[in-house]
């Protein structure tokens, strides 16, 4: 019990400190996730060796991984998945799919490799979205048209390798993995269907249930942990992967509750984001056997440059000709594809599923592992300065310097201006738009009130100064992103 405690108390540190080290780097483009996995890295079993993976870590990181699909499944509107953009995710995800077949079955280097197999097709055809969640968050994309497009393609992303997990890497037979996934879908839709109906009949339990939630009975966060662990080991009894009844119960969730609800969220992201999602992955980063990917290295960057061809191109194809729906510039089209192609729990997941049935080996699953860690930090970092470079324009900049080089310094600095007052009106649609949400349910006390003006007077102060840049208010406050610089 001592070395277990040591370990956890070792990971907690490592998670504690994270976010300060995180905010201390200079443009903060590191994201905690990564310093998790390198902490892992460093202190696992493959590094110093002071954090040892037992059996009682182990299942911390089970759960940690739960209740990062979970809140993956949570954000997911099931509105989303019907509608157009998530018709053209599920569309854009299947092609993807047909192409890691292509390349992992006839690539000869993949064949040389030994892992043409199955396992690695769906790690290919993975999106981390669990993990991209706090990134966007952090980054000021959620809400937004890019952000709103990366979790609908993102979606398909994460949702498609699970469902193909359970079908393709199962050890049974076709009708049987078909009649076991048929079971678990009626024990979903069972889990779904009671707590509904409950809400809509008004029924006493639940308003019991809502009465307690914040009280110390906390009874819709228990039954919520009871939903996920239920599902979770309904899934093993099932002997399918963990992250299907997580996902699951997170979908169930959101199906239940299709408005959200800001307590209940703020207590799961708590439990998860403060304790086990952090074991998860620093205990991912343990997994890395670093002489083992230091011995690979075509591997890792083969791995890493298949994933931007065969995840990111059909993404950014899929939205370019899908523009009259989702008018993003080709600068916003390439940040979503690359955020799309950041992979981690997913590829842990079938890795070690592949490793267990003795269809890949540890070295070469550790291989994976650390180009889907990787892929966590370059893919958000390249899509963060594509996402910045859009906003500048460059190409009318420099069309513009062709046009009188004399004002270069003065061109650069209007759009670099430019770039800083849509980001802060962004940031002040959005602050407006949940000042008005509160209004309507609760009304504005004196201090939102205040809060209210001062949003306004700063997007008077933006207009004015927009103007003096020669561009119309009311165009960049219809269409942020797809302003008209003045003629020089």
């Amino acid at each position: 019990m001592t070395q277990e405690l040591v370990s956890l108390t070792i990971i907690m540190a490592v998670a504690a400190v994270s976010p300060i080290v995180a905010q201390l780097i200079p443009g903060k483009f590191i994201p905690q996730t990564v310093l998790l996995l390198a902490a892992g890295t460093a202190l696992g079993p493959y590094g110093l060796g002071v954090i040892e993976v037992n059996d009682a870590v182990k299942l911390l990181n089970e759960l940690g991984m739960a209740f990062l699909f979970l809140l993956a499944g949570y954000e997911i509107d099931p509105k989303r998945l019907a509608g157009h953009q998530g018709k053209v995710g599920l569309l854009t995800w299947g092609i993807t799919l047909g192409l890691a077949w292509l390349v992992v079955t006839f690539l000869p280097f993949f064949t040389k490799q030994g892992i043409n197999g199955v396992a690695t097709v769906i790690a290919l055809t993975t999106t981390a979205l669990g993990t991209l969640m706090p990134i966007l968050k952090e980054r000021n994309l959620e809400g937004t048209p890019i952000g709103d497009a990366i979790i609908s393609y993102g979606t398909w992303g994460e949702l498609g390798p699970i469902l193909a997990m359970a079908i393709l890497l199962s050890t049974r037979t076709g009708w049987q993995t078909m009649l076991v996934l048929g079971a678990f879908l009626v024990i979903c839709l069972l889990c779904a269907m009671l707590p509904t109906k409950a809400l809509r009949t008004g029924h006493r339990l639940y308003r019991f249930l809502t009465e307690n939630a914040n009280t110390s009975s906390q009874t819709l966060m228990r039954l919520t942990t009871f939903l996920l662990i239920f599902l979770v080991t309904i899934s093993a009894l099932f002997e399918l992967d963990a992250v299907l009844g997580a996902f699951a119960a997170g979908f169930i969730l959101r199906y239940i509750i299709p408005d959200g609800s800001k307590s209940l969220e703020m207590k799961l992201e708590g439990v998860g984001y403060g304790f086990l999602i952090p074991v998860f992955f620093v205990v991912s980063g343990a997994a890395i056997n670093v002489r083992a990917v230091a011995s690979r290295p075509a591997l890792l960057v083969a791995f890493i440059v298949m994933l931007m061809l065969i995840r990111a191109v059909p993404v950014y194809i899929a939205m370019s000709l899908d523009k009259r729906k989702n008018p993003l510039s080709s600068h916003h089209r390439v940040t979503v594809a690359l955020y799309c192609t950041t992979a981690l729990p997913i590829i842990v997941a079938v890795t070690s599923l592949a490793v267990k049935v003795g269809t890949m080996q540890s070295d070469t699953a550790s291989t994976l592992v650390a180009a889907g860690a990787i892929t966590v930090f370059l893919m958000p970092l390249l899509g963060s300065i594509t996402y910045q470079v859009a906003d500048v324009h460059p190409v009318t900049a420099v069309r513009e310097i062709a046009h009188t080089p004399s004002d270069w310094r003065e061109i650069v600095r209007e759009h670099a201006q430019v770039r800083a007052l849509l980001h802060h009106q962004d940031r002040l649609k959005r602050m407006a738009e949940t000042l008005e949400s509160l209004e309507k349910q609760e009304g504005l006390n004196g201090l939102d009130s205040r809060r209210a003006e001062l949003v306004e007077r700063a997007r008077l102060e933006i207009d004015r100064q927009l103007k003096e840049l020669g561009l119309d208010p009311q165009l960049t406050t219809q269409l942020p992103h797809n302003y008209r610089y003045p003629k020089n």
